[in-house]
């Protein structure tokens, strides 16, 4: 059975392979896919950004059917009308394309069109990822998706840091509070073995306990020593957001420290991420052990001393260098955090070789969501 033969006894096949060819589909799809009456305007939406990718290789644009073409369509008409076509989650992805990779900077030329924007870390990833080649009159529309990015993830880690810092799990109390952070399964199925059913092979829960938390010995001096090469502007975005909250805990002293080449001390602005992600630099060469060594230098309770580097661990000077810090940090008697960068869909992405190596000479590396950076700091700070 041939290809045509197949879509004619399937519309919904038909209709999707139109709406993926766009302008660029054989008119015989048309006849075979019994349009819907959004599939027009959804048509018209897809193309007037994927188009592009057509554009920029030098192809020619085909007519549209009915003549409407991308030039029908301003940016914010395309914006309003988009988010009423797709999923959320769809809609996202596309308004992060259409200013990362598509160049569409006039939705956030009016603070009022950008404040429209879906906050979402990719989209903060994005605009920290093209600020550099904006102009001045966009300053504020960026002020404001950056802002409402970062509200977006405060709102989202605050609790998971504000539990695993302040307090450590103590099992030897109970605690009403029902709290995923303190569930105490030992206790829960040793409650609830009378509920035990053999023929099933299930366990009944009935009564469920927790941990209680007690007070951690504090303070502690916590050093977020974080690359700000062009590869990581998702991971810059949640340090600074998990620098802020640190900042805002009793009895934690927050360092915040980026690089690239060259070294900057950001700890003076480590409450105000929102101000420290719009001074970033994001772009250039990687090193680490320059870094590294700078913090060295700010190290005053190695004890008391939690460094986490995040970083893809793509050493640009010498790893040598690199390791003869980490192995002296260790020594001293710092706790060595390293924290692999994270692609969008929480792929980690990092050279395992250097991570490797920093592994044997003490530092404990993994690849871990902000969410989870939250308890593993909580862990080691006893």
């Amino acid at each position: 059975m041939n290809n045509a033969t197949q879509t004619n006894r399937n519309p919904e096949q038909a209709r999707r392979w139109r709406l993926i060819l766009g302008r660029y589909a054989d008119d015989s799809l048309d006849a075979a896919a019994h349009c819907r009456g959004t599939d027009a305007d959804l048509e018209q939406a897809l193309g007037y950004l994927y188009d592009r990718e057509y554009t920029a290789r030098g192809h020619s644009i085909r007519s549209g059917r009915g003549g409407s073409g991308p030039s029908a369509l301003t940016a914010v008409e395309w914006l309003n009308r988009t988010r009423k076509l797709f999923p959320s989650s769809v809609f996202e992805r596309l308004q992060t394309q259409a200013i990362e990779r598509y160049g569409l900077t006039e939705l956030v030329a009016d603070p009022a069109t950008a404040a429209s924007l879906e906050p979402s870390p990719a989209l903060g990833a994005a605009m920290l990822s093209i600020r550099g080649r904006l102009g001045a009159d966009m300053e504020a529309g960026v002020r404001t998706v950056i802002t409402r990015v970062v509200e977006e993830i405060v709102a989202r880690l605050r609790t998971s840091f504000t539990q695993s810092l302040l307090g450590r799990r103590d099992r030897f109390r109970r605690s009403v509070q029902p709290l995923a952070a303190n569930f105490d399964w030992r206790r829960t199925i040793a409650a609830n073995l009378r509920h035990w059913d053999p023929a099933t092979r299930r366990l009944g829960i009935e009564h469920v306990r927790f941990h209680s938390r007690v007070k951690r010995r504090l303070p502690w001096d916590v050093i977020l020593c974080v690359d700000q090469s062009g590869s990581m502007a998702d991971s810059v975005l949640h340090a600074a957001v998990c620098a802020s909250i640190l900042a805002g805990l009793p009895g934690v002293n927050v360092k915040l420290i980026l690089f690239d080449t060259s070294v900057v001390d950001m700890s003076h602005l480590a409450g105000d991420p929102v101000t420290v992600l719009l001074t970033a630099q994001l772009g250039g060469g990687t090193n680490i052990a320059g870094a590294m060594a700078f913090c060295e230098k700010l190290v005053t309770r190695p004890s008391r001393t939690v460094l986490t580097l995040i970083s893809d661990f793509e050493e640009g000077g010498s790893v040598s260098q690199l390791l003869s810090v980490v192995t002296r940090l260790r020594e001293a008697g710092v706790t060595l955090l390293g924290l692999a960068a994270l692609d969008e869909s929480a792929t980690p992405v990092y050279d395992a070789r250097v991570g490797g190596m920093l592994a044997d000479r003490g530092m404990a590396v993994a690849a871990l969501t902000p969410e989870h950076f939250a308890d593993w700091l909580g862990e080691v700070i006893r």
